[in-house]
Formats: structure tokens, sequence, C-alpha cells
């Protein structure tokens, strides 16, 4: 059997092999922030205030379809590393393949839910009438990439359980490249204005798809996949099932949870509104960076929970929280440093800049604080645990954000008083995440 390419996620130092692991995870995030702000770049510039706006109105439905379908992946990452640190490759060869069907069928039925209820859906969220038509053409179209998107997320997350992180980014880089491309093509020379940046990502998705699977096509070992061999095993559909589920579903409440923040928002003026808008810009960036080290928290923990290395299922966890951590300061510093620079590639307006370093600031000093919640999610999603960890962050970081909204917002009603919601619910949310993965540590892992 021809040995993987691949470094070893059970043996050798650890820091650096995190690091190894973490830095394409990383480079891909951000090349996907990047390649969206292309889309809202290009319509935006050569398609007008109407086309911008038809496309930045279907973000919560987009977030909503791509982050269900991100969390499937990680379910898939979770139970291939555990048989991968087992060695038991007649296992990783079912989950790998029962995980194809699977999540290309899922990707199926979500572009067949979307496009027959994209009107319905969008006039749900109250979307402007004069921008309906254009949000419905963007979306239906750009819905036909989710079977390409789900079959990516698989991919990743059976490459990334076996420590190879560089083929998805180069997929990943190939796809954007494309994107970008296609954007300029379909709407300054086709001039297709919403629908010309959705399909130049639906055809960009379904590319990085079929490059991943040619890639995991010609591989030898149990990661290999052959059309042959396509078929749903019960027992591996219900254990990938258990990890993506909990964590698609996560993914997706979170976006519904920020309407009601966006709600507050709106309550301010104009000024406030953009200002927050153009702050926002800066989630993605940390956050994306940060969920690179997530995933190698569950990777790690996983092969070493399968291959009975007890110590370093634990140093696994403490290593990557800590290094989240840093991660998150570092950045949240350049960022209330470098806030103006920041917030002036999205506007020239001077008292949005200031509106907008208002939220750098407060989320300055917050996003560190998200990270011992999401790092010991993922913990416990290494070790096989996913129901009870979405359970408490619903609680914690939905409903709590939710009642925060109507109680405390709704007493002071300042801007600020609205963004030390996030400061608060990562840090009881974490609190209650760490006294469940303690739990699930001892039973699971010393006990065994």
């Amino acid at each position: 059997m021809r040995k993987s390419p691949a470094f070893s996620l059970t043996d050798g130092p650890m820091l650096p092999a995190i690091i190894r692991f973490s830095i394409p995870l990383m480079a891909s995030n951000v090349l996907q922030v990047l390649f969206n702000m292309s889309d809202i770049a290009v319509v935006g510039r050569f398609a007008g205030a109407q086309a911008l706006g038809s496309v930045g109105s279907t973000t919560i439905l987009v977030t909503l379809f791509t982050g269900f379908l991100i969390g499937m992946g990680s379910g898939v990452n979770v139970v291939t590393a555990r048989y991968l640190g087992a060695e038991k490759h007649r296992d990783v060869s079912q989950t790998v393949h029962t995980s194809a069907v699977l999540l290309l069928a899922t990707g199926v039925l979500l572009a067949a839910f979307g496009v027959l209820l994209t009107p319905f859906l969008l006039h749900l969220l109250g979307t402007k009438e004069v921008l309906l038509a254009g949000a419905i053409r963007y979306l239906r179209i750009y819905l036909l990439g989710m079977p390409g998107l789900a079959v990516f997320n698989f991919g990743n997350g059976v490459l990334s359980a076996s420590g190879d992180t560089k083929r998805p980014l180069l997929f990943l880089s190939m796809a954007g490249v494309l994107n970008v491309a296609l954007n300029l093509l379909f709407v300054i020379v086709f001039r297709m204005a919403e629908a010309g940046v959705a399909l130049a990502s639906a055809v960009s998705q379904t590319l990085s798809a079929g490059l991943i699977v040619l890639s995991l096509a010609r591989r030898q070992e149990s990661i290999g996949l052959r059309f042959s061999r396509l078929k749903v095993d019960a027992a591996k559909c219900r254990q990938v099932l258990s990890i993506s589920v909990p964590s698609g579903l996560q993914n997706a409440i979170f976006a519904l949870a920020n309407l009601f923040i966006q709600a507050g928002v709106n309550t301010f003026d104009a000024v406030v509104v953009e200002g927050t808008a153009a702050a926002s810009n800066a989630d993605g960036l940390v956050y994306d960076v940060m969920a690179a080290v997530y995933l190698a928290c569950s990777s790690f923990m996983s092969q070493n929970y399968g291959a009975g290395h007890k110590e370093r299922v634990k140093r696994s966890y403490l290593l990557c929280l800590g290094l989240s951590f840093g991660i998150a300061a570092v950045m949240s510093a350049v960022l209330v440093f470098f806030g103006r620079p920041f917030l002036s590639l999205f506007t020239r307006d001077a008292e949005v800049v200031e509106a907008g370093l208002t939220r750098l600031r407060v989320m300055g000093c917050s996003y560190a604080f998200s990270a011992l919640m999401d790092c010991t999610i993922a913990a416990s999603r290494g070790l096989g645990r996913s129901m009870v960890p979405t359970v408490i962050v619903m609680l914690g970081s939905c409903v709590f954000r939710v009642i925060w909204v109507f109680t405390v917002f709704a007493h002071f009603h300042t801007i600020l008083s609205l963004y030390l919601l996030y400061i608060f619910s990562w840090t009881i949310t974490g609190i209650a995440e760490l006294v469940y993965f303690i739990h699930c540590y001892r039973d699971r892992v010393l006990r065994a």
C-alpha cells in the first residue's frame, strides 16, 4: 500500500505538526473570504447599486446553506480520522464511500429545496420589492453549485483527516481564480449582473469538487475513492450524521441568531449601520483563520483517540486552545491598531469610519474569548460527541443573544450594549462547553 504523502498526526512533536496542518487551512479560509469579497466588488462596481443590493439581500440564506454543508464535512473528518488513527482501513474505506454518497445527496437536496422555495424564503426575510427579482435570480443560480460545494467539503474532510491540507488549498485556489475571471467575464462582457456572479460561483464550486474527487480517485490507500464501491453503510452513515448534522445545524442557527443582532443595529442611524457593516468584514477574517485550528483540534484528537494515545489527546486540545487564543489576540491587535486603514477599504466617509472603529475596538477585546467555546466544541466532536455541544452552543450563543437583545440592549439601547453580547455569550458558552468536555474526556479517554 502506497504511503500517504501527508504527515502523521499520531507521532512526533505536536505543536509544529498542528501549525503545519493549520496553515494551508488558514490560507484556504482567507482565500474564500477574499473571493467572496471579489464577487461583491465586481457586481458593485460594474453592475450598479441595485444588483449589489440584490446579492447582499441573499447573504443570510447563502450562509445557512453553506454553513450546513461545512458542518457536514466536519462529521466526515472526525469519523475518518478516528478510523485512520486506529488503523482500521476497511472502516476508513466504508466511511469514505458512505460519506461521498451522503454529502452528494445532501447537496442535491439543498439545491432542489432552495431553488423551489427561493421566492418564499426571500419574501419571508422581507426582501425589498425592488431587489426581489435580482435576488431570486442570483440565489437560484448560486444554489446550483450546492452539490459541488457538498462534494468539496466531503473531500476536504477526508484529506484533512489524513493530514493532507495542502491539496484542498490548491484546488480552492484554482477554483477561486476561475471564479474571479468568470465574474469579470460574465458581468463586464456579457452584462449578466447578479446572475453572472452567481453562475461564476456555481461553476467554480463544481470545479473544486471535480478536482478533489479526481485526487481521491488516484489515491491507493484506504482513503482512495472507487466509484464501484459507492454505497451507503448504515452504521457509518449513522456515525457521520451523529456528528455532522448537529455541526451543520449549529452553523445555520448562528446565522438566524445574527438576524436579531442586525435588527438591533438597524434601530440606529445610517452611519452606525454602515460602520457596523464595514467593521463586520473583520469577523470573517478572524473567525476563518481560527476555524483552521479548530479543524486541527478535532482531527488530531480523533486520530489520537482512535490510536489510544491518551496524553496526545489532551495535548491536542490544550495546544489548539492556546494557539487559537493567541491568533485571535494578535489579529485583534492588528485590526484595532490599523482600524482606520482597514475600514477605509470599504468606505471613504469619516463618520462611518468612526462608527466602525467603535465596533472594531469592542470586538478586538472579544474575539479571543470565542476560542474557549469553539475549540472546546471541536474537541468534544473529536471524541465523537456532537449533539450536547450543539445544544449548549444554541442555548448560550443563540438563545442567550436573543434574550440579551430584548432585555439588556432594549434597556440601555446603546451600540456598546449590543456589541458586548458577543464577549458575554462566548464566555458563558465556553465555560459550559468546557465542563461538558471534561466529562467526555474522563468518560471516553481516561476510563477507556
